[in-house]
């Protein structure tokens, strides 16, 4: 089967009032499709995270989610400063959030970590002011 994309949407730089809005709506999906919950959580916290990555930490972006047969894959491409040292980003508690952010309850430096935590695959590109791309997926099945 081809992977079929179940969803794209832009996200908006800095808008917090819609943080959480496609994961929300990815969630209405995959549980329309009859994905078990294990996966649908495990997606749902993904995205979310790539999500307000995107609205806390870049000029906006694009999410993409497809799913197959076998799993489902989101693709997060964003606009702006790019990740300058992935491994000190995917440390948790990192975190290059201004204090507005962190003052709102964000940037927390754990979503990433999230990210690597519930994602059978990572795989992050970035180009230092230009871009950040991450390519996660998650296994249909609930097996490990």
């Amino acid at each position: 089967m081809n992977k079929n994309k179940i969803l794209e949407k832009e996200i908006e730089a800095r808008n917090f009032n819609r943080g959480g809005q496609v994961s929300s709506k990815l969630k209405t999906a995959l549980t329309r499709l009859g994905i078990i919950p294990e996966v649908i959580r495990k997606t749902a916290i993904i995205t979310y995270e790539l999500e307000m990555n995107i609205i806390i930490h870049s000029n906006g972006g694009r999410i993409v989610v497809k799913i197959d047969k076998d799993e489902i894959l989101i693709t997060a491409r964003d606009r702006g400063p790019g990740i300058r040292d992935v491994k000190k980003a995917l440390k948790p508690g990192y975190s290059t959030a201004e204090e507005k952010v962190r003052e709102m309850g964000f940037g927390a430096g754990m979503g990433l970590n999230n990210v690597r935590e519930y994602s059978d695959f990572l795989e992050i590109n970035t180009e230092v002011d230009s871009f950040t791309e991450v390519r996660t997926s998650i296994k249909l099945s609930s097996e490990e």
